[in-house]
């Protein structure tokens, strides 16, 4: 394994170590309809940046301002690819953070929904400048779903908590 691919993983490995505690420690009663709001606001937030910043970028640059596709590599397909990941990872925690609430405590889903927005901002920052806070960012945002849905599961089915 090269060194990239070594700080990478070094970072994948620290993501899980994230979300393995987030879980742990958010798990925690709540009110249904606030945890839903608090945990899915802050990715629609940074979501709503992401598209914010898409829509400035056509505005200004004659080349899209109609609709083309962006350019190969440029800043502004970056930002497409971001949102276009950001999006399957919002709906991924639409389908699985209401079980995990539901199994676990809603008092884990608002933290999950600032873990997820914190995590998507440094995935961004990451894809223009740094492969490893890149790599990071995709992990710490996406393991703690993963890890709250199957830990729900394993609850729901007679495991302990």
């Amino acid at each position: 394994m090269d060194g990239k691919r070594r700080v990478i993983a070094g970072s994948m490995a620290l993501a899980m170590l994230w979300a393995l505690g987030l879980v742990w420690w958010g798990r925690a009663p709540g009110e249904v309809w606030p945890s839903l709001a608090g945990a899915f606001l802050p990715g629609g937030l940074v979501m709503g940046l992401m598209v914010g910043r898409l829509a400035q970028r056509r505005f200004f640059d004659d080349a899209t301002i109609d609709g083309a596709a962006f350019l190969p590599g440029s800043g502004a397909q970056i930002d497409q690819r971001v949102l276009t990941n950001t999006t399957e990872q919002l709906v991924l925690a639409l389908a699985v953070w209401p079980f995990a609430g539901l199994v676990l405590g809603w008092g884990l889903l608002p933290w999950l929904g600032l873990s997820f927005a914190l995590s998507r901002l440094l995935f961004w920052i990451g894809y223009h400048a740094s492969p490893p806070l890149r790599g990071f960012g995709f992990a710490a945002s996406f393991y703690p779903t993963m890890v709250a849905g199957i830990w729900a599961l394993v609850v729901s089915l007679g495991g302990s908590s």
